[in-house]
């Protein structure tokens, strides 16, 4: 764990975390400091950082079996050690999630307030999430609910390659 401190040792950081600290955040000049790796879900990359001084939630979604898309545990402990979905006053400014399939790759890139608006974070005593789905523009899928999830979530999705292939004006515009 690195507090406080420009990251320069990015053997510590989760794989995918990794991969776009090196392909997008360095391209464009981001900072990414004052990372802390959880100790739980470490099978998600949980982790927190600041992100040119925004507050991130990091995560890496996982393939499932049996349904499309893939899911992602996005939860904090409270005083008492209970798992409870993050909450609008919490101070983090975006949660991202890291998706790969195969050859594909990329994050989602999602506002508090979006999460807010979508009932994924707990705004006015009504309780969000503590785990979702998120359908990355690849995924196929069939299902009315999971494409309307779909739609919204792609906006806030940044397709990540090689230089080339990667839209930095999402990037930046994001930030």
């Amino acid at each position: 764990m690195t507090v406080g401190k420009t990251i320069t040792n990015v053997n510590i950081l989760p794989n995918e975390l990794k991969s776009v600290k090196e392909l997008v955040y360095d391209n464009c000049g981001f900072e990414l400091t004052n990372l802390n790796l959880s100790t739980e879900s470490l099978e998600y990359g949980a982790c927190s950082f600041e992100l040119n001084k925004k507050k991130i939630q990091f995560r890496v979604a996982k393939i499932t079996p049996l349904k499309t898309g893939q899911f992602v545990t996005i939860w904090k402990r409270n005083k008492d050690g209970i798992t409870k979905p993050f909450d609008i006053s919490d101070d983090l400014d975006f949660i991202i999630i890291a998706a790969k399939k195969e050859n594909n790759f990329g994050q989602f890139i999602f506002p508090k307030l979006v999460l807010a608006e979508k009932g994924i974070i707990t705004v006015n005593n009504k309780e969000g999430k503590r785990g979702i789905r998120v359908y990355a523009p690849w995924d196929t899928v069939t299902n009315k609910q999971a494409k309307k999830t779909q739609t919204w979530q792609t906006k806030y999705f940044l397709t990540i390659g090689d230089e080339n292939s990667i839209n930095m004006d999402l990037m930046i515009k994001k930030n």
